[in-house]
């Protein structure tokens, strides 16, 4: 009996506790996405000079502009000797890395100076652009998305949804002639290109009243899929357990939405923003053609066009390793926001 009511009393061992730190797995998931960069680079880098050994397009073009057509065969063979161009992709493609290795960019056939002051010259600008442009985008997306997934197939919502089903559909170049055509063109509100007004100078009035028709385009390109995914993360998380719970408890709608909605929310966004930005490169690319605007687009084009490979290649690694950058601190961010979710370990 005293056995028995022993035993009945007897606790059983707690199971171990588990860290309450949901990121300590991060560190070890930055470590893979770093590590995976290395073949991502080789792979990009390679690929592309192998690209540029079948293109069509001559770099002698862009090298002697409008001199191409009047100068010799012998000449421009003795050109392309200079210039190393005789050599296979693999060869180019080595001494292009073994100058990166040592901190060397190269030169610049197109513009006709170091990388490394194309670069300096034009980033900033498009630094500038894309992170208005996304700032702007995710600011609307939140305000609206949450106000239509809180009212769910009202008037406002339905409209909404319409409104991101066309305009997603629409080309961020067609978006940009058509502000051009209507705010430039046919308004005068704003001017059509540009940095600034010819032959003023670059000075923040000039350069905030020029930004405002890229951004807005660039940021309206973006605004569909950020909108969407708000509006159903919003809409699912309403009917959660906690949300009615809450409810239950009494606490005010606002607080509600606040404190247990939108906080549930952002996870999902954040996931949406990493998988877009591929996108918003390619649409910056876009509306800085358009606008003119002198970030490193045109660069990208002109040294595509011309195959300046110390500028193209940089410049198509770059890319890849910011975007791949930007998911990895998408992941990161939604590890933070969601505890339901953990790093991958």
């Amino acid at each position: 009996m005293t056995t028995t009511a022993t035993r009945a009393l007897q606790v059983e061992p707690a199971p171990p506790r588990r860290s309450r730190f949901r990121g300590r797995g991060v560190p070890r998931m930055i470590g893979r996405r770093v590590f995976a960069l290395v073949p991502v680079f080789a792979a990009v880098s390679a690929g592309l000079f192998a690209a540029a050994a079948v293109s069509p397009f001559d770099p002698l073009v862009g090298y002697l502009g409008d001199r191409y057509e009047s100068v010799g065969e012998a000449d421009k063979a003795a050109i392309t000797g200079e210039l190393g161009l005789e050599a296979l992709w693999y060869e180019l493609y080595w001494r292009w890395l073994s100058a990166l290795f040592t901190g060397d960019l190269g030169m610049s056939r197109r513009y006709g100076q170091p990388v490394s002051d194309v670069l300096a010259e034009r980033i900033p600008w498009t630094v500038l652009l894309v992170v208005l442009a996304l700032s702007l985008a995710v600011i609307v997306a939140l305000a609206v998305g949450v106000w239509a997934g809180m009212h769910r197939d009202g008037y406002v919502d339905r409209a909404v949804a319409a409104i991101c089903v066309v305009v997603q559909g629409l080309p961020p170049f067609v978006l940009g002639l058509a502000a051009i055509g209507v705010f430039a063109v046919g308004l005068g509100w704003l001017p059509p290109a540009g940095l600034t007004d010819a032959g003023a100078d670059p000075d923040v009035g000039q350069v905030a009243r020029h930004l405002v028709l890229p951004v807005s385009v660039l940021a309206i390109s973006q605004l569909p899929w950020l909108l969407l995914a708000v509006r159903e993360s919003v809409s699912s998380a309403r009917g959660e357990d906690f949300v009615a719970g809450a409810v239950a408890r009494g606490v005010d709608p606002a607080t509600v939405t606040r404190r247990h909605i939108v906080p549930m929310s952002l996870a999902p966004f954040v996931t949406i923003l990493g998988v877009r930005l591929p996108e918003i490169v390619v649409g910056a690319v876009l509306v800085e053609e358009v606008f003119s605007w002198p970030g490193i687009a045109g660069a990208f084009v002109g040294a595509a066009r011309d195959l300046d490979m110390s500028l193209l290649a940089l410049l198509t690694v770059g890319t890849t390793c910011a975007v791949l950058l930007g998911s990895l601190l998408a992941d990161i961010a939604c590890v933070a926001l969601d505890p339901r979710v953990r790093a991958d370990e």
